[in-house]
């Protein structure tokens, strides 16, 4: 690749053709302002936000100028401070400036900006249009008073979840992002990702907050409130207060969740494992059987919305296991409340996920048993978060100590890989393999599925039979491998979706990391490192071989599939295409 050299504020810098002054700019050391900007997703030069002096006639933006050899750059000039700072008042003008009980105050890029540049109020504020709140879906808040216009949830909707639910509406003064024809986004074929409100630099996109629900329930004498952490959360929590991206913090999770006043702290994980058992066999069911195949994951409840609105043909393909999630507050309503001797009805599962669409999920109605919701509140990485430090706890000096409920709770390395791209296939390709070779296979990595490419596909021969798996992740991704799968161009046995890009780990309701922060890490990758560390600890790394799931089987269950299964650990879908 050629080498282009520059100066940029008296720098010598030299970088790739084809580089961004903002990208050679970071490369040297020189943070330039960025706000409608985020790498690989919205990069339009739109907001001016980032200008730089060029030596042309007009400031250019940073993000979207490529570099030149012998450019002389300019990042801090009189002209270039003015400009910023204009551009920041005309933005503030038409924003609703209540940060101090906003969700993302302290965590907003229009906030930090304000404050770099030295902006406390607008010298262009007027009237403004008062836009109502889109309450209406059970994962999503729509806040148009907040929206900057940046378009990067726009961006990541149409372009990397190919999905499309919001987008530019109306002219001029009155634009504002939002659903088509003046609906909301209950209306649309919305997947409820949340990937919208990890792109949004302020506060015009959240996730429903039901950190209330959870409080009062803990509060009542009446109600025993357990909770279950899915695996992504142990490796995003610990940035909500201020530890690198992927730090594990199992041990200090459990630990506030016990200070929290929940009574009994469970584990996803098992709920996973669980779910390894179930999938797995179904799997084999339907290569024996001439089932219909491939045979799609349902774990990500995006994914599966996504399928009902777009692909509802395909349905029978979707495995009918309910998702780790959904089978762990199943068990702790069943077998758990058996042996606790708690009447089941008393029971509050309360989820904390990585995840917006849980939300929808737990309130699906093909999630009830016996007339009981499995979870009765799910909440996100954020809100655990938010709990956390109403408790006044402090969360970084907690013990490191796990203190996991028995149990319901013990879990394989198999288990916490569910939270990356490729980590369903890996937790299900170990039991699988064990049970086609006969044997106890000794290699339990299978590195082929792992990594962040959109769509990846391995080959395997297990007990001499070809197992050609697939795995996409993010529905843009999902979109193009069902398009191949049903042109004949592709045929696998089995194959694994995550609705979010990276998988759960960049889930639509983890920690939010700021644009400029993401040209030094990818938190898909980060995250992902920090659930194989968890994997590599475990002393047993094959769903199947967990003690506590074989006593489960042994002493309710019966075995996996069967009459009992399915009816608590197995569900049905939902045809959402418009007729």
């Amino acid at each position: 690749m050629a080498m282009v050299n520059l100066t940029i504020d008296g720098v010598q810098v030299s970088v790739e053709a084809g580089t961004t002054v903002l990208k050679a700019a970071h490369a040297a050391g020189i943070k330039i302002p960025t706000l409608c900007w985020l790498k690989d997703i919205n990069e339009i030069g739109a907001c001016r936000m980032c200008v730089v002096d060029v030596g042309a006639r007009a400031l250019a933006a940073a993000c979207v100028m490529p570099v030149s050899e012998g450019m002389v750059v300019k990042t801090n000039t009189p002209a270039v401070r003015a400009a910023r700072k204009s551009v920041l008042e005309l933005i503030l003008s038409n924003h609703e400036r209540k940060c101090l009980s906003c969700v993302r105050s302290q965590n907003c890029e229009l906030q930090a900006l304000a404050k770099e540049l030295g902006v406390e109020e607008s010298k262009f504020d007027g009237d403004n249009i008062e836009y109502p709140l889109d309450t209406f879906s059970p994962s999503i808040v729509r806040d148009p008073n907040k929206c900057i216009l940046c378009r990067r949830c726009v961006a990541v909707c149409r372009n990397v979840q190919k999905i499309g639910a919001i987008g530019a509406v109306n002219r001029g003064f009155k634009t504002i992002i939002a659903p088509a024809f003046e609906k909301n986004i209950l209306e649309t074929n919305c997947v409820f990702c949340g990937q919208c409100i990890t792109s949004c630099p302020v506060g015009a996109l959240r996730e429903k907050d039901d950190t209330d629900k959870v409080w009062d329930a803990i509060s009542d004498p009446e109600k025993f409130v357990v909770v279950q952490p899915a695996p992504a959360v142990r490796v995003a929590l610990g940035e909500e207060f201020g530890m690198p991206i992927g730090t594990r913090v199992t041990g200090k999770m459990t630990q506030a969740l016990k200070r929290l006043g929940f009574d009994k702290v469970f584990d996803t994980d098992f709920g996973a494992d669980l779910t390894i058992m179930e999938e797995a066999t179904e799997l084999l069911s339907r290569i024996k059987n001439g089932g219909a195949l491939p045979m799609f994951t349902s774990c990500s409840p995006g994914w599966v919305k996504y399928l009902e609105h777009n692909f509802p043909e395909m349905l029978p393909h979707m495995s009918t296991c309910k998702s780790p999630m959904e089978m762990e507050g199943a068990i702790i309503k069943s077998y758990y409340a058996e042996k606790a001797g708690i009447d089941p009805k008393n029971i509050v599962v309360v989820a904390v996920m990585p995840c917006t669409s849980k939300k929808f999920e737990a309130q699906r109605p093909e999630m009830e048993v016996d007339g009981m919701r499995s979870v009765d509140i799910s909440i996100t990485t954020r809100e655990l978060a938010r709990m956390i430090r109403e408790a006044r706890i402090e969360f970084a000096k907690l013990p490191d100590e796990e203190c996991f409920d028995e149990l319901v709770a013990e879990s394989t390395g198999a288990a916490p890989i569910f939270g990356a791209t490729g980590g369903v296939m890996e937790a299900a390709l170990r039991t699988a393999a064990d049970v086609l070779e006969n044997r106890s296979v000794e290699n339990v990595e299978y590195q082929m599925v792992r990594g962040l490419e959109g769509i990846k596909e391995a080959t395997f021969t297990l007990g001499g039979k070809e197992l050609k798996v697939a795995i996409a992740h993010s529905t843009g991704a999902a979109k193009e491998l069902i398009q191949r799968i049903k042109a004949g161009d592709a045929s696998y046995a089995f194959v694994e979706v995550m609705a979010c890009p990276g998988g759960c780990v960049n889930g639509g309701g983890q920690p939010i990391v700021e644009a400029y922060k993401r040209l030094d890490v990818d938190p898909r990758a980060a995250r992902a490192a920090g659930l194989y560390a968890e994997d590599e600890a475990k002393t047993i790394r094959k769903s199947h071989e967990n003690p506590d799931i074989q006593k489960l089987y042994k002493e309710f269950l019966g075995e996996p599939n069967g009459h009992l299964s399915h009816k608590l650990l197995h569900t049905t879908y939902t045809d959402r295409s418009a007729k």
